[in-house]
Order: structure tokens, then sequence, then C-alpha cells
């Protein structure tokens, strides 16, 4: 008896990959992915019987050798807010979260790329359980095609509930390059989410090979996740920094807007932690710091979790530096803590703490070998099936 055949999974294909897969695998029309596409992510639909407009015999045929499977959610809760956040299980039983928050006419979408995070950023709650895998394409517009599905009635045209997704979830976006890559692709598709290049972003701590391979392929917006002014203390809150340092990080950040055809800057993540880095000199060695690099500040009060050891700044120490940066002539924001009841606030996406001490080695092998992150993705994707 032969083995079943695998069957493709079509939630995670882009627009070239589904042209490709219905001229070369099905020896379809090339319009065919279109209508396709187009009833996966503009209606959501995940049954090829629904689609209406699709011949008989090629819904059978596509029954035969693919599927539409997008994650399962395993909890949902809506916070007081508007803030929604769902918990998606992914194959081999971990899970990830998925964040929703709304402000006014927009709607952001949180969303991870990875399956905990290796990196081990000591003030985020997501390092303490350790890095599990990455997550495919698949997986990673799963996460739009459910929040999005929540809202409507599947088979019918949306509403524009989601206007803006942040790759800002559980996980290193730039340590999972290719499957990234392809999922902002269509997340900007007119034939799926028709996002705005502006309104897509992807936030990095800093992984200098990869900004640069970035700059070559897409045009998205682009967050740095700073969090200090300086190497020494950088080094204790984002590991990373010690593989590559502040000036070398904004070096390549610099490069890639300068790329950029409009007049974008960078959004640079602060996160506030008392005692730690919100002194008025931090603020005043920060404004100094990115005095070369158009950017506007997001200052991010710390959001508490279990045996951390940090703790949120007063008010006033928030403001004062705020007003510091302002004062500098700095575009300034204060986040406002949205979900923090349903544990959606930043740095909260993960429901129980558990460290793992091997948490990071996987990361670091990859990077002291100077690797981009296509191949660290490669690499991890080889270790993970061994």
């Amino acid at each position: 008896m032969t083995d079943a055949v695998k069957k493709v999974n079509l939630l995670g294909m882009g627009l070239e990959s589904m042209q490709a897969f219905f001229t070369e695998t099905l020896g379809e029309k090339r319009f065919r992915a279109v209508q396709v596409l187009k009833w996966i992510h503009h209606r959501g639909v995940d049954n090829f019987d629904d689609m209406t407009d699709v011949s008989k015999a090629l819904r059978d045929k596509l029954k035969e050798v693919a599927e539409i499977v997008p994650p399962e959610v395993t909890f949902k809760k809506y916070s007081k807010d508007g803030t929604r956040k769902w918990v998606m299980q992914m194959p081999g039983g971990s899970a990830v979260e998925t964040v929703y928050i709304p402000e006014g006419d927009r709607g952001t979408l949180c969303v991870s790329s990875q399956i905990g995070c290796a990196l081990d950023c000591s003030f985020c709650s997501t390092g303490k359980q350790g890095f599990n895998r990455d997550l495919s394409s698949a997986e990673i517009i799963g996460q739009l095609w459910v929040a999005a599905r929540s809202w409507d009635e599947p088979g019918k045209k949306r509403d524009r509930h989601v206007t803006n997704v942040v790759m800002m979830g559980m996980g290193e976006p730039l340590l999972n390059y290719d499957n990234v890559v392809e999922s902002m692709n269509l997340m900007m598709e007119d034939n799926a989410y028709g996002l705005s290049k502006r309104r897509v972003t992807l936030s990095t701590s800093g992984v200098v090979p990869a900004i640069y391979e970035l700059a070559k392929v897409t045009d998205v917006s682009l967050a740095l996740s700073l969090h200090a002014p300086n190497d020494a203390l950088r080094n204790e809150l984002v590991p990373i920094n010690k593989k590559y340092g502040i000036k070398e990080t904004l070096n390549a950040v610099n490069t890639y807007f300068d790329r950029l055809p409009d007049k974008r800057v960078c959004t640079i993540e602060y996160t506030l932690i008392d005692q730690v880095n919100d002194h008025p000199e931090h603020a005043q060695e920060l404004a100094e710091v990115l005095k070369d690099t158009p950017n506007k500040i997001n200052l991010i009060p710390f959001n508490p979790f279990p045996n951390s050891g940090y703790q949120r700044p007063s008010n006033n120490r928030i403001h004062r530096f705020r007003d510091i940066l302002h004062k500098a002539g700095y575009n300034v924001t204060i986040r406002k803590t949205r979900g923090d009841d349903i544990d959606a606030a930043c740095g909260q996406l993960i429901g129980q703490v558990a460290d793992k001490t091997k948490r990071s080695e996987r990361f670091i092998d990859a990077v002291e070998l100077g690797h981009t992150a296509a191949t660290v993705a490669n690499n991890r994707t080889n270790r993970t099936a061994k």
C-alpha cells in the first residue's frame, strides 16, 4: 500500500507561488490562482466546494492534492478596551498568541513569527519559554486569516477590521526570514489583504545581515527594538547587541530607509523599565545616538510578568523621559497599555512563564557564523528535523 499523498496547504502561498502551483502542478491556467487566492483571503473560505466560480472538476482536483488549513484556535478572549487575543495551537502541540488592538479607525494585528524566541531579551516574557521552531508562511498568514474571519460570515466580502499588521508578536521575524517575507508579500497582495506597505511593519531586535537582505526584496515599514542608548546597557537587555552593536545596527537601518522611495522613518521601540533605562541621562544619550537616524520614538512602559525582576516606571518618570526627547526635537509617543487584563500587552505574549536554559544556544551558534537570516532559518529547520 502506498502512503497517502501529503496535501499542500494553500493558505500561505503568495500569488507567484500559487500561479506556479496551478500551472506547473495542476496544468491549469494562471488566472485560477487569483480566483482561489480571493476565495481564501477576501472571503475567508477554507472549503473548495464553496468556491462557486471554480469548476467542479478543478475543485475535485484541488481536494485531492491541496487543503486550506488555518491554525487551530484553542483560546480566545476579548478585553474590555476592545483588544482581542487568540491562542493558536500549531502542529507539534506548541502555541502562539496573536493580538488585535483597536485605536480609532485603526485596527492593528500583532502577529507572531516563531514559537517562542531565542533572543532572550531580559524584559520580555516570550523569551522565558525558550525557542521551539519557526512558523511556516501558512501559520503566519493564518493568524491574520483567523482574525479577519472572526468578524465576518465566511464566503462574504470582508469588512476591513484589520487595517495594520505588525510583525511584533512572539519571535524575531528576521530569524524566520523566508517565511516572513512570503507572508508580508501576501498581506500586501491586492488579491489577498491589500495592505499598504506603510501598514505592514516588521519589528526587529537588530539582525543586521538580514536587514541588508530585507532592503533588497521589500519596502515594508521597519521598527527597531532598541531599549537602551548605549552598548553596555543594551548588552544586558537585548543580548543580540553583543554581536551587532548599536552603531552597526543603526547603519543597517539607515541603509534600509535610504533605499525607500518615500520619506518614511524608523519606529524606535524603547521599553521603559523602572530604575534601569529610564534615567534622564539615558534620554539625553538616546537623543544623541539617534541624531542621524530619521525616526519616531515609541516609549513602551514595561508590563510586569512573574519573576521578571523589573517594574513599570512611575508616570512622572515616563513623562520626564518623554519631555527630554521632545525638547531635543524628537517625535515621541507613549504607548498606551492595551489588553493587559487578558495578558495581551506588549511583552506579555505568553500564558505561563517557563524558563528553558538552552533557549539561546541555537541562535548563538548560527549568528557567530555570520549567516544571513535566510541561512539561519534553513539551518534551524534542518536541526529541528533531525
